[in-house]
């Protein structure tokens, strides 16, 4: 089968619900935005208002840890939110894609707030979604790793199953009003218990199961960003899938073999072109 087939195929999976769209960053470069679509775009905003040691620069996770040491949480918080809030964003052909047909689960690992708007200004078919994001323990005084919101934005005490299409942001939403984790500390308590997946929503498990992923958009060439791809699959179904062009490095061919995705080598570009395509 060739890399177009395999890929027609992994969309007609998606539409269908039998396989679960995971999208990295670079999903959200094809909304030709202004907003950083790459951990090191929104790591150079950072640096750019706050220099970091050098021991840190180039680094997001421990760039984000050092400007909220020195400078608290809410001066990290307002540099992000101001990255992405600010940011004129066109329409998006797979946030469009995903928000028409509507699947039961996407898994989106970026901050920005384009796929939920998608949903929102989709104009066929019923809004019936929710979200479910991770959150900053922050400031925070219970034992929380996400919050549930319907698709009003009410925040709910848990998701709904009944909602047709659940958007789970692992790493939460850099928008006012919400939280998100960035800091080397935000992930301390996440990582010493996702791998017993306490951090990962039950409804998110319940809906992955029995499904292989789809994984756009996204590098695995970060170990941070390895170990919520492994956890957020994990009892998942065989057979994942994943655009991703080459070259990879090392450490990305690694994760592939270990995880047994079978690799599309072609750009994201691809799928925008795949769905510019009449049928028939």
């Amino acid at each position: 089968m060739s890399d177009l087939d395999l890929l027609d195929l992994a969309m007609a999976e998606v539409a269908s619900g039998t396989r679960i769209a995971y999208l990295g960053p670079e999903v959200a470069a094809l909304s030709d935005t202004g907003a950083p679509t790459t951990p090191e775009a929104l790591c150079e905003i950072i640096e750019a208002q706050v220099r970091p040691p050098r021991r840190a620069k180039g680094n997001l996770w421990s760039v984000a840890q050092y400007v909220e040491s020195r400078k608290f949480r809410a001066t990290l918080d307002k540099i992000v939110r101001d990255a992405f809030d600010g940011a004129a964003s066109g329409p998006n052909p797979v946030y469009d894609w995903l928000a028409r047909v509507r699947p039961p689960l996407v898994v989106d690992a970026w901050y920005g707030d384009g796929l939920r708007q998608a949903f929102e200004a989709a104009t066929s078919g019923p809004k019936d979604y929710g979200l479910v994001q991770g959150v900053s323990r922050n400031g925070e005084w219970i034992d929380i790793f996400t919050r549930a919101y319907t698709r009003a934005g009410d925040e709910v005490p848990e998701v709904d199953p009944a909602w047709q299409t659940l958007l789970y942001k692992p790493h939460g939403t850099a928008a006012e009003g919400r939280s998100f984790l960035m800091s080397d500390s935000d992930y301390v308590e996440v990582l010493t218990e996702i791998d017993i997946q306490r951090p990962i929503p039950e409804e998110v498990q319940r809906r992955r199961t029995g499904r292989p992923f789809f994984f756009v958009g996204c590098r695995f060439d970060d170990q941070m960003l390895r170990i919520f791809a492994r956890q957020v699959a994990k009892r998942s179904a065989e057979g994942h899938i994943a655009v991703l062009p080459g070259p990879l490095t090392r450490m990305e061919q690694k994760f592939l073999d270990a995880m047994n995705i079978r690799r599309i080598d072609l750009p994201v570009s691809a799928i925008e072109e795949a769905l510019s395509v009449p049928e028939g």
